[in-house]
């Protein structure tokens, strides 16, 4: 079993372009089947947002290909 604090240690990286997309943030959960619906991971914008503001990326959960040591792979 996975818990929060070790999915956050993992870094996410696109199957499809090799790109590195930063860290999970938080989940979003199902209140009713108690099950994870998506990932949320926040990445500092390359612009420079007013007081470095974090943009996020919901990344469904059945977008995930694999949950590795160090890394999570997502389509």
């Amino acid at each position: 079993m996975e818990t929060l604090t070790n999915l956050q240690t993992k870094e996410i990286v696109s199957v499809n372009t090799g790109a590195r997309m930063g860290y999970i943030t938080d989940l979003e959960i199902d209140v009713d089947s108690g099950l994870i619906t998506d990932i949320i991971i926040g990445s500092r914008s390359s612009l420079g947002h007013l007081f470095n503001k974090r943009d996020e990326i919901v990344i469904p959960w059945s977008n995930i290909i694999t949950l590795g040591n160090d890394v999570i792979l997502v389509e």
